[in-house]
């Protein structure tokens, strides 16, 4: 297609991985270009370009792609027979109109290929960019149950996101489309990905928050973090904002302003926050504040969940809706909520790593992991078959303890201090406060703490069977190995 398409097929990989990896390791982006040359038939070689070759799929895979999008054309009605004053405007208009019904087939496409052969994946693709006679659709592809795992917001379209996931898709194929423009704009044509993840992220998070806004307002993702960063009389910022319409049904007032507060005013909508308490909240349209008000119960015929920002502390706030969290922002950057980590999933990693141990002793480890993630301040829970030994080698680094029998109620003393705590899959604890080593990994991750990354050097470097549950202070919650 163009004589850079591996290099950018390549940083748009790590593009993606750089910014859904922040999000959720579990959703595994990948990425490739698809490239349908628009003066050649379908059966001609060249007529469909996949980049790199080597992917599961072929250009046989996609030869309809072109008839189904005209078939798409002849179902959108009254839009065909639309002429605009200007003919380069109207000409314009049906050409992006046409690449959108080439991405709408592209994606039916995939879809059906991933259901016929039992593929994991869910795809997305950019709207094609006009490239050197091809019409060139990047097409980012994601672990389906992860995604799918996410609550979404009801109403979806193609354009609006439906939670943070979906908007950072979006955002990803906005900025490979634009690098592919200036590509063909400018004397240098290598695409470039350089923008920074987690401005990316906030873009989303600023994309997600305009699609619960009432009117359509920008500005409340900002006002929100602007609100956040606020203390009022030396207290953190606490409390909770309905967001919806003037006079919802569903919205019962306590108190209205006689003049609403705007959004941007900060100062005033954080020292209002703290008359909300209990289901009493700020009442905002996502442009002002004006009042306060509780959501009617669920029995109330009028009910309809409506968004809700919850501002937990300082610089801190998150994002929910029929109290499902859509998204947590701490320091202006929006990541995903962490849930817990499941009890199966422990369970089935505890029998790979501890083939021998008795399901009441995986049950009574899976309490004390339970209890670990509980830590609010963050903590890491080491199960070694090695533990007593480990305790001795890391004498220096660690305060041993008198062997005893590890109960949820000490679990949850012990891990008030920094370090690891080390046990035997017995139960049996050797050593708290453990500060942890290991040989550096290819499996490190930059965009984590020390925490996340030093118990996946001890846990890939030790010569035990051993099971870590890592609790960040940020939310994440790990399970290594995973």
């Amino acid at each position: 297609m163009w004589e850079h398409q591996s290099l950018f097929r390549v940083s748009a990989q790590l593009f993606a991985e750089g910014i859904f990896n922040l999000l959720d390791r579990s959703l595994r982006p990948e990425v490739f270009l698809l490239g349908f040359a628009s003066s050649k038939e379908p059966d001609e070689p060249g007529a469909v370009i996949i980049e790199p070759a080597t992917m599961r799929y072929s250009p046989f895979d996609f030869k309809d792609v072109k008839s189904m999008a005209a078939s798409l054309e002849t179902d959108t009605g009254p839009q065909g027979i639309v002429y605009h004053l200007h003919p380069n405007d109207h000409d314009r208009i049906a050409k992006h109109h046409w690449y959108e019904l080439v991405c709408r087939a592209t994606e039916s496409t995939l879809q059906t290929l991933a259901t016929s052969r039992n593929e994991n994946r869910r795809s997305f693709c950019a709207v094609p960019v006009s490239l050197q006679g091809y019409l060139v659709t990047v097409v980012l592809q994601l672990s389906a149950d992860c995604y799918d795992g996410y609550y979404t917001l009801p109403k979806s379209t193609a354009t609006r996101p439906v939670n943070l996931p979906h908007a950072a898709v979006i955002e990803f194929l906005h900025d490979c489309n634009r690098a592919l423009r200036e590509a063909d704009t400018v004397d240098n044509d290598q695409p470039v990905l350089d923008r920074d993840y987690n401005e990316l992220l906030r873009s989303a998070g600023r994309r997600l928050m305009l699609r619960v806004a009432p009117a359509g307002t920008h500005g409340l993702y900002d006002a929100c973090n602007g609100v956040a960063a606020l203390r009022h009389e030396g207290d953190e910022g606490v409390g909770t904002m309905l967001v919806s319409r003037r006079l919802h049904p569903a919205v019962m007032p306590v108190l209205t302003l006689e003049t609403p507060v705007p959004m941007r005013d900060h100062r005033s909508i954080r020292k209002l926050l703290e008359l909300s308490e209990g289901h009493t909240a700020l009442i905002s349209d996502a442009s002002h504040v004006f009042g306060l008000g509780q959501l009617v119960p669920e029995s109330d015929g009028q009910y309809e969940p409506l968004v809700t920002v919850h501002f937990t502390n300082h610089y801190s706030w998150e994002m929910s809706h029929a109290g499902h969290v859509l998204m947590r922002v701490v320091s202006n950057t929006p990541r995903l909520p962490q849930g817990q980590v499941a009890a199966d999933n422990f369970a089935r990693t505890a029998r790979i790593v501890f083939p021998t141990l008795s399901l009441d002793s995986i049950d009574y480890l899976w309490d004390l992991a339970h209890k670990a993630t509980t830590q609010p301040t963050g903590t890491i829970l080491v199960i070694s078959t090695g533990a007593a030994k480990e305790a001795q080698r890391l004498t220096r680094q660690c305060f041993r303890v008198v062997p005893r029998i590890m109960t949820p109620s000490v679990l949850r003393l012990v891990t008030n201090i920094d370090g690891a705590v080390l046990i035997e899959p017995s139960g049996m604890c050797h050593a708290i406060g453990a500060i942890l080593d290991g040989l550096a990994t290819e499996k490190g991750d930059s965009s984590r703490g020390s925490r996340y990354n030093s118990a996946l050097r001890y846990v890939n470097s030790s010569k035990y069977p051993t099971l870590a549950v890592v609790v960040s202070e940020d939310g994440w919650i790990d399970l290594l190995p995973s």
